[in-house]
């Protein structure tokens, strides 16, 4: 006999909350969450699932949040914006209209609820076909269910799902809890949905309620439990959000360590899920890396380090640094006290140490600026050492624009040089200390004084071509 051709599947991410509790002009779902959006995740992992449509269920602030979600997924959204805050099933009613005619499993998710796995919403997908269920809910059992409905069984099966305010002394006892994750029959869904009355304290229309009226008509309803409870948390104020924010961390650092990072002390080493790290890399604490950083094979990062969309290549070393959408070369060597800015570029073996700040500048491999220094819209060679307070004076108030210092390859700069850039230093000069350069220095030529005139030129070494 043929295979049966598998059931098509839409999500509805509901995003519509007012996020009273946050007291925040932003809306909920847009707040950080270790370096994303609080909605990104979920729409990640709903994405993952490859529904054939996506509908973006969007209330307050409705354009900024559909236009801020267009840029968290490659897949397609489907806005639809609930004009009003009726409750949940108003919510889902508005997401539903979107599906047209679409006959199959609808899976609707809550936007403020990021530690879901695909895994698991697999796993609940495929309970809910393979029982041949109408609706079935993602549960979980806690040990404080405070603020959750309870899920109300008789002989094992789902009764109905009682909100925390209309549950009585009783029900509130129950600590088995919706995880606000359902998969649903459309067309039972549909119908459902228009029999939801306002009959609660909270006068609004509970999707919840759709559970009790397919119950009543005999459908078949099921609660599959998650493996992991905290996968089913939700955020409600901001006090929720930093304890998710905690746990998406420590789900971050275990998986890096499973793969063969060590961290010294995860519960002060804070890494956005976006990061990725090699093996045998050492992260000291305090160290705080987020965005889009890529971190080599056997680098030392820390103590002390906060590295925000940069790269860091095999076997470096960031100490007590700043790094912002920087490069750092292998084995190359990053502080104590650096700040490296965007375009701040270190290439194998360079160094930049004790209070060095670098911007938009490229720093040749084996070169050195060891302390005290700012380097900025330069280009530096190989093998340079530049000495300590040395500073491209690289603005020109006249122009208005920031001009290059290039530093040749072997060229050594006298402590406290200022380079009035645009200026070139060539090949092996040298620049005596103090010296303040506003004309070219030629290759092999030493230059002193302020302004800085030629000394003499420089012996080359024996053996040097």
């Amino acid at each position: 006999m043929p295979k049966p051709a598998a059931r098509a599947l839409v999500a509805i991410v509901m995003a519509a909350g007012e996020s009273k509790r946050f007291k925040s002009k932003s809306p909920k779902v847009l707040h950080d969450l270790c370096g994303r959006p609080l909605l990104a995740p979920i729409l990640e992992t709903v994405a993952s699932l490859k529904p054939q449509k996506t509908v973006l269920v969007v209330g307050r602030n409705a354009d900024q949040v559909q236009q801020a979600a267009s840029g968290m997924t490659k897949a397609p959204l489907l806005g639809a914006t609930q004009e009003k805050q009726l409750g949940t099933a108003d919510a889902a009613r508005t997401g539903d209209e979107a599906l047209a005619d679409f006959e199959g499993d609808v899976l609707i998710v809550p936007g403020d609820t990021p530690l879901v796995t695909a895994k698991t919403l697999r796993v609940l997908i495929a309970y809910h076909r393979n029982q041949k269920a109408v609706a079935t809910i993602l549960t979980a059992t806690l040990d404080d269910p405070t603020g959750y409905g309870r899920i109300v069984r008789s002989n094992n099966d789902v009764d109905k799902i009682v909100e925390q305010t209309d549950a009585t002394e009783q029900q509130r006892q129950i600590q088995e809890v919706n995880g606000g994750i359902y998969v649903f029959d459309r067309a039972a869904l549909r119908s459902a949905l228009t029999k939801v009355e306002r009959a609660n304290k909270q006068k609004e229309f509970y999707l919840t309620d759709v559970i009790a009226i397919l119950k009543e008509k005999g459908e078949k309803v099921l609660a599959k439990a998650a493996p992991d409870p905290s996968e089913i948390l939700g955020i409600n104020d901001r006090a929720q959000l930093a304890h998710v924010a905690k746990l998406l961390r420590q789900r971050t650092n275990a998986t890096l360590m499973q793969n063969g990072v060590t961290i010294v002390d995860p519960d002060f080493t804070y890494i956005d899920p976006t990061v990725k790290v090699g093996p045998d890399t050492v992260i000291h604490p305090p160290a705080f890396l987020h965005g889009d950083t890529r971190i080599g094979e056997g680098c030392e990062i820390g103590p002390g380090a906060r590295i925000r969309d940069s790269q860091i290549d095999d076997c470096a070393t960031v100490i007590f640094s700043v790094l912002d959408k920087a490069r750092v070369g292998a084995q190359a060597q990053v502080g104590p006290y650096a700040y490296l800015r965007p375009g701040a570029r270190l290439a194998k073996g360079a160094k930049v140490g004790t209070f060095v700040e670098v911007k938009a500048s490229e720093i040749g491999e084996g070169s050195k600026v060891p302390h005290l220094s700012y380097i900025g819209d330069a280009i530096i060679g190989r093998d340079v050492n530049v000495g300590a307070a040395t500073v491209t004076v690289n603005y020109d108030p006249e122009t208005r624009i920031k001009a290059k210092t290039i530093i040749h390859d072997g060229a050594k700069i006298g402590s406290d040089t200022m380079l009035i850039a645009p200026v070139k230093v060539g090949k092996r000069a040298v620049t005596g200390a103090g010296s303040v350069v506003t004309k070219d220095v030629p290759a092999e030529t030493v230059v002193v004084g302020n302004p800085a005139r030629p000394l003499r030129k420089r012996k080359k070494p024996k053996g040097d071509g």
